[in-house]
């Protein structure tokens, strides 16, 4: 009897707060719906949306939730380029090649590459997402972290819908609002989708050649160069000097031939004035990679080095090539966020600058890493292995 009064009392307390939370979604809905509407947006189209989008708790929660573990590149690459993609995505290739050949004409970018893309984003169309594209930005616009740039995303859902490339009902994509074979979000459909079927609409949703040569639009406007790829893996020398690796420091091929750096093949690389950057996302017991301004490219897609490097990787088996010469260790490091914590803090204490103690495994705990690695007589990679956690008191025990 105690505990149905106590849920009585909980539930009768807890109506005016839902009603509060109601009211305040309303009220930030109807201000988007006045924002787009001053900016051009029809009111009738504007009431017709706006009038059936809903708050979704699922978004929120997705949206705040922090992975428990780190992962490595060995995971990330395992399960994006596998060997059903890789089948498909050649398939497909030779299914399309017509289609993307023409887009290659178009915009530069070779049809590998777009089934590449294709294959990371949707697994080539098979998975779009379930969620009311709408309310998902809706209830994302009306949360204050990211407010303005979901309220910007859902005015651009608006005009999608007013012209007419989409229904409604059927306008569905991921959580946080990615649509289509090649997962836009609306601002990016507005500005670079195309009809590439010649029907007069750009349907990202039903139409292959509208989501290939959109693609292919996209990536052109981002800058990329069909003169070259995106990167290689290479092997280096001998006593490499890790310090010199990261995104950030980008120097001509020569320079990097004349460290000894070598193709899979021992070729030394090209003798040429295009920059590169050395990467290594496993550290040095995994494969090193120079990625070439493509690279780049690809990051103005999507702004993780792991998903620009399984794109250019994926790109490349697609065409033909084998596995990778020095594939990721498979049993890398799979720190929680508690341990990464504790790795910054043990970091920060002894002097070594990691930045913000927030658990997350990023470039300022990394160049952390390799300072101490540095001044401890390890090599200086970057990387948390076992030793350098061993050091520092970190156990493992459960998580490899």
């Amino acid at each position: 009897m105690k505990k149905m009064l106590l849920a009585a009392t909980l539930a009768t307390a807890l109506a005016p707060m839902a009603g509060l939370a109601e009211t305040a979604f309303e009220t930030c809905i109807a201000d988007i719906r006045a924002k787009a509407v001053q900016e051009g947006v029809d009111a009738d189209v504007a009431d017709h949306v706006l009038g059936s989008v809903e708050h979704l708790d699922r978004v929120i929660e997705l949206d705040q939730r922090q992975p428990e573990f780190t992962t490595p590149f060995v995971d990330y690459l395992g399960r994006r380029v596998t060997t059903q993609r890789i089948d498909q995505g050649r398939a497909l290739l030779q299914t399309h090649r017509a289609l993307l050949e023409r887009v290659q004409a178009a915009t530069g970018v070779p049809p590998a590459y777009l089934v590449a893309f294709w294959g990371m984003e949707t697994n080539y169309g098979t998975y779009f997402g379930r969620t009311s594209v709408p309310s998902a930005l809706a209830t994302l616009a009306c949360d204050p972290r990211r407010a303005e740039y979901f309220t910007e995303e859902l005015i651009a859902a608006l005009r999608i819908i007013e012209e007419g490339a989409i229904p409604l009902e059927r306008m569905e994509g991921s959580w946080a609002g990615a649509m289509g074979h090649v997962q836009f979000m609306p601002s990016v459909f507005l500005r670079y989708a195309v009809d590439g079927d010649g029907n007069g609409k750009r349907d990202l949703w039903n139409s292959i050649p509208d989501a290939m040569m959109s693609a292919g639009n996209f990536l052109s406007a981002l800058g990329w160069d069909s003169k070259y790829r995106w990167g290689r893996e290479v092997v280096l020398p001998p006593g490499f000097d890790y310090s010199q690796a990261g995104r950030t420091e980008r120097r001509p091929l020569y320079e990097w031939r004349r460290l000894g750096i070598t193709d899979v093949h021992g070729n030394p690389v090209a003798d040429i004035d295009l920059e590169a950057a050395l990467l290594v996302p496993a550290g040095h017991r995994g494969p090193a990679f120079l990625v070439y301004p493509n690279f780049n490219v690809i990051m103005g897609w999507n702004r993780s080095e792991f998903f620009a490097l399984s794109v250019g990787h994926l790109a490349d088996r697609i065409s033909g090539a084998g596995r990778l010469y020095r594939p990721p260790p498979v049993n890398a490091a799979r720190l929680s966020r508690a341990q990464v914590v504790q790795l910054q803090s043990q970091l920060n204490d002894k002097g070594f600058n990691s930045g913000e103690v927030d658990g997350i495994l990023g470039p300022a705990t990394r160049n952390a890493i390799s300072q101490y690695q540095l001044a401890n007589g390890m090599l200086a990679d970057g990387f948390p292995e076992e030793t350098l956690l061993a050091r520092l008191g970190i156990a493992l025990t459960g998580h490899q």
